[in-house]
């Protein structure tokens, strides 16, 4: 025993010793998760150029104790994230979701379940965006004309790359291509890809012959003898910027205008005080000469809503998708 005692108590002494600093410790603070923009797909395409414009811009405003930090949750372009955010966290006070008008084309074909545009709080549209027919800059067609024509002699030569499945907004934009050169949309030879970055990737590497992506998706792709020629861009006017020397779909003799939005939503059980914080923020954002800056850097055009003016220009295009999905038959 004598020679056990020295151990025992070093023991008993270092016991002692913890016990008032354990007893002193304080409880650790109950910090609020960091808030956080899921992008519904996988990285490089429009969803993620969302989020990374909200980030920078409230990371730039000072807006918010923590940076805005972005998750990927790709899945039926937007559905499983839709579903997600509606069954299994509704309430998150500190969650955003990109969405854009794919996200209301598959609402309005079923593709997103039993869940309609009234399942979820839509927060904020911060741009617009608008249908580009995008090529390898090695492709043999340099205006749009040259592309249908081509189409109408072999639609089977031609591949449409696609960010989602049939009925997602770039497919719908691939279909009305093939149907101004004449050719049966059940036809067209398309690939599906998981987002626009997997799209652009395909095209440049030569798996597909064909994008008809969105504006925003080529604003960091254009540079001088780059990898993509643009023949077309989907808008009533010419874009500003890099585009500025395309022509539109209309000018070269093709009724095919398509713009989208960008933006937002949270959760339906978010309460309204959070919802109304946020809201708030991104107002504030809109308005200041520095938003449009970077909403001009990150490839979108003015387009700011919130607040009743959003839902109803929600619910109009989602009227407006219905009537696409009843022509093409997509609506389930």
């Amino acid at each position: 025993m004598p020679k056990a005692f020295p151990w025992m108590a070093a023991l008993v002494l270092a016991a002692l010793a913890m016990a008032p600093a354990t007893q002193a410790q304080p409880a650790a603070p109950a910090f609020a998760p960091p808030p956080e923009c899921i992008a519904p797909a996988k990285p490089g395409g429009g969803f993620d150029l969302s989020c990374k414009l909200a980030q920078a811009a409230l990371a730039q405003a000072g807006l918010g104790a923590q940076p805005l930090r972005i998750s990927y949750m790709p899945g039926g372009v937007g559905a499983i994230a839709f579903d997600t955010l509606t069954t299994r966290r509704p309430a998150e006070a500190q969650t955003l979701v990109a969405f854009s008008s794919g996200s209301l084309l598959n609402l309005a074909q079923g593709r997103f379940g039993r869940h309609s545009l009234q399942d979820v709080r839509w927060l904020a549209a911060i741009g617009a965006d608008y249908g580009i027919v995008l090529v390898s800059s090695q492709s043999p067609w340099k205006t749009l004309p040259d592309l249908l024509a081509a189409l109408k002699d072999k639609p089977g030569k031609v591949t449409f790359a696609a960010g989602g499945t049939i009925g997602s907004q770039d497919w719908v934009k691939s279909a009305l291509l093939a149907a101004a050169a004449g050719v049966d949309h059940k036809s067209m030879r398309f690939v599906a890809f998981e987002g626009g970055g997997e799209a652009t990737a395909a095209l440049k590497a030569g798996h597909v012959q064909v994008y008809a992506g969105d504006a925003s998706e080529v604003a960091d792709k254009l540079p001088p003898n780059g990898p993509f020629r643009v023949l077309a861009v989907m808008s009533e006017q010419r874009l500003p910027g890099l585009l500025a020397q395309v022509p539109t779909a209309r000018e070269q003799g093709v009724d095919i205008v398509w713009p989208s939005v960008r933006g937002f939503y949270m959760g339906p059980k978010v309460p309204d005080a959070a919802f109304q914080a946020w809201s708030q923020r991104f107002e504030q954002l809109m308005a200041t000469p520095a938003f449009d800056k970077l909403r001009a850097q990150h490839g979108l055009f003015p387009l700011a809503l919130t607040g009743p003016a959003l839902q109803a220009h929600l619910e109009d295009q989602t009227r407006r998708f219905a009537d696409i999905a009843e022509r093409f038959g997509l609506r389930r």
